[in-house]
């Protein structure tokens, strides 16, 4: 089949050949049986047509494929071919470290000299620099993040544009804001499109591509765009979904289970806290997995990522820290427990496994909490127009560029949000990155308002979706290939609605018991503050630099996060919306006493036992905290001080946003009144308790135990019910 066969366009801007060069075949065949290790390899559909749009031709190529269809020996073979004619070397922009790592080895097995630079090695960019020079370099991978890294988009990219033979951009999906995985920084790629000369062929590939997408990233590839669409449902996937009650049973039927799914695998979650606590279950009843999470350590994350490649554990419990690029051709399953917020999401996760086997085993347990963790993610992505404005006002005013921990004291936005929008803005032409920080550029912006009202409303629909897939009797795999608008999609004749139910739905007693006890486990430290934000005077709070050692207080316990698999369930449902103050539960008042008995087993954490308790006042909860307090003294036997006062009307603001606002919103906020200043002198001196409902950002914790340790108190122990996030 020809390029002109496989393309979209109606109107392609110079003709296509329509006979197949045998040279360039005959070529491309021998780099790509040397890329595979098989002598009998050959081109699948529509490979050779894309390398020769790109070698032959020069034409700038989007390329839509499933997962382990061969879309890296598309760009491999293209590069060698090139560099045979005299062309510079392949720019590959590629996502994720674990993906250049495994594109660097596939790299070699084709005897493509290829080098990466990105977050991880920027020290070496000398040595790589070097090598260029020499051309000893036929591919240079590069994170999207580099691009818009001040000095090297000024002293390193220039020369790069000059030289490059081919620019690849790799999981392109990402360039879109309606992709599964948007990512500012690909925005990028647009601006270093437009630098190439018109004679560099460029090439995009993802596996994970509706037609709205594949729409928009022809739209920033440039004019006349030959597309490549192949059919996407994964012949080798068994899918199923296994509804159950709980978090309880779902970790009991993995308990139970676990050992019976083929080979080694992953099992996804939606948060950090749930794949460390499931991790550690399973581990503790004697499976060999791991826990794979953003919180990893780089190096760490490779070790368990080579780990799982030689079956030298059962399964990595991750997060969507390990996705895109990850390649272990004979994964034998992938388990979820809570859906991912779209289908096209979740097609790219289970598409790790069965990439170079007949077989692997896909299962969904869905959970309840799966629709209140979708909203939190999709609106924390969202710049408001409020915040874009609050940024580009303070950067305007700015005599020079600022950073990102001064433009905190500016705009109410945690690091990383605020880092997401100022990347939105650069993209937008409103801000740019520089050397010392950010700068405005004086170009006018404009908040697009509906453009991002229907991406919302595109990830409430995606949302739905995924609903309908857990709860659909028809063909999973084809629900799955017609959400990413594959025509080809019909049905497998292999899911549990196709051939039935082929997983076992029983979950052993002992599993059960196993799973509610580490459900049960409850109790986790609260680091103290230590640092004062930067540029608190600016919001009027005249503190810098360390805390006073006699004003901090000390670590204390919180009994579960709002996200744990455990405790987090009933706390969600009291810390919800609209959810009514009371006291505290039975059952929840004997889990905190568990925590208070580990921590006293822990020795207080070297602090000593607490004397007496106070508590901060709740304008929200009272009964609640106070039935704490009274509990805790109860239990104890120790006496009430009681409580903090409220000044000003108490703190302002929301919780959620940034460290130096949400200081500035509790600032001068509580006092010590004279009933509790008396309390505290009649003290005998020691450790206090200190109660509160909920812990965000820890700085209520610090001003308010800041309060007591200047009236008296030598030690403040903060005792808190839930931690959010």
């Amino acid at each position: 089949m020809t390029p002109s066969e496989y393309s979209q366009e109606t109107n392609p801007p110079r003709a296509v050949r329509t006979a197949e060069p045998v040279p360039t075949r005959a070529q491309g065949l021998e780099i790509l049986r040397r890329l595979v290790g098989r002598d009998d390899a050959d081109f699948h559909d529509g490979q050779f047509e894309a390398i020769e749009a790109l070698v032959d031709v020069g034409r700038r190529a989007l390329v839509v494929q499933r997962t382990g269809w061969g879309k890296s020996a598309v760009y491999f073979v293209s590069s060698l071919l090139l560099r045979a004619r005299g062309a510079g070397p392949t720019l590959i922009v590629s996502p994720l470290l674990a993906l250049m790592r495994d594109q660097v080895a596939a790299a070699e097995r084709a005897g493509v000299r290829a080098m990466a630079i990105n977050s991880a090695n920027a020290t070496e960019w000398g040595e790589i620099s070097a090598a260029l020079a020499a051309d000893e370099v036929d591919v240079l991978l590069v994170s999207p993040e580099r691009l818009t890294n001040p000095s090297f988009r000024e002293n390193q990219l220039p020369t790069l544009i000059r030289r490059t033979g081919l620019l690849v951009i790799d999981e392109a999906h990402c360039i879109s804001d309606w992709g599964h995985d948007f990512r500012p920084d690909y925005r990028r790629i647009a601006d270093l499109i437009a630098q190439l000369p018109a004679s560099v062929p460029v090439l995009a590939t993802t596996a994970t591509a509706n037609s709205r997408v594949v729409a928009d990233i022809e739209e920033q590839l440039g004019a006349g765009v030959f597309t490549i669409r192949g059919p996407l449902a994964r012949k080798s996937l068994r899918l199923g979904v296994l509804r159950l009650a709980d978090s309880r049973d779902r970790l009991g039927w993995l308990l139970t289970h676990l050992a019976e799914l083929p080979g080694s695998g992953i099992i996804y979650t939606l948060t950090v806290s749930a794949a460390e606590d499931t991790a550690r279950l399973l581990a503790e009843a004697g499976h060999g997995v791991r826990p794979y999470t953003g919180r990893t350590d780089p190096l760490d994350r490779e070790a368990l990522e080579e780990a799982l490649k030689n079956n030298q554990v059962k399964a990595l419990v991750a997060t969507s820290a390990l996705g895109m690029g990850f390649d272990k051709p004979d994964l034998g399953f992938v388990v979820h427990l809570g859906a991912p917020s779209s289908p096209v999401a979740y097609y790219q996760q289970v598409g790790r496994a069965g990439r170079g086997s007949a077989n692997a085993d896909v299962l969904l347990l869905p959970g309840s909490e799966d629709a209140d963790i979708w909203q939190y993610f999709a609106t924390a992505s969202m710049p408001s127009a409020e915040k874009a404005a609050a940024a580009l006002e303070a950067l305007g005013e700015a005599a020079g560029p600022m950073s990102t921990p001064a433009l905190e004291a500016r705009v109410d936005l945690r690091r990383t949000p605020l880092e997401l929008l100022l990347k939105v803005l650069a993209v937008d032409g409103a801000v740019r990155r520089v050397a010392g920080g950010w700068e405005s550029t004086g170009q006018p912006w404009t908040y697009d308002a509906e453009r991002y009202r229907r991406i919302a409303q595109a990830r409430v629909d995606e949302q739905n979706s995924m609903v309908e897939y857990e709860q659909m009797g028809g063909c999973r795999m084809e629900y799955l290939a017609a959400a990413l608008d594959d025509s080809t999609a019909a049905p497998c004749g292999r899911c549990d609605s196709c051939a039935g139910r082929w997983f076992p739905t029983d979950i052993g007693a002992g599993a059960v018991a196993a799973a509610s006890e580490s459900l049960s486990h409850a109790g986790l430290p609260i680091d103290p503050r230590t640092l004062w934000p930067t540029g608190m005077d600016r919001l009027g709070v005249p503190v810098k630099g360390r805390l006073k050692p006699e004003e901090q207080v000390s670590p204390g316990r919180v009994l579960a996060r709002l996200t744990d698999l455990g405790w987090g369930n009933a706390l969600r449902a009291m810390f919800a919306a609209g959810a009514p103050d009371g006291p505290l539960d039975p059952a929840m008042a004997r889990a905190v006493v568990g925590v208070l008995r580990d921590w006293g087993q822990a020795r207080w954490g070297g602090q000593g036992r607490p004397v007496a308790v106070a508590a901060l006042p709740s304008r929200g909860r009272p009964q609640l905290v106070r039935s704490l307090a009274q509990a805790m003294c109860e239990i104890g036997r120790l006496p009430y001080l009681g409580e903090l006062s409220l000044e000003f009307g108490g703190p302002t603001g929301e919780r959620g946003g940034n460290s130096a606002y949400r200081l500035a919103g509790v600032w001068d906020r509580f006092s010590v009144g004279p009933e509790l200043a008396a309390a505290i002198t009649a003290y005998p001196g020691g450790p206090v308790l200190l109660i509160d409902d909920l812990v965000d950002s820890r700085w209520t914790l610090t001003v308010a135990g800041r309060a007591l340790r200047q009236a008296g108190v030598t030690q403040v122990l903060p005792l808190v019910l839930a931690q959010a996030g």
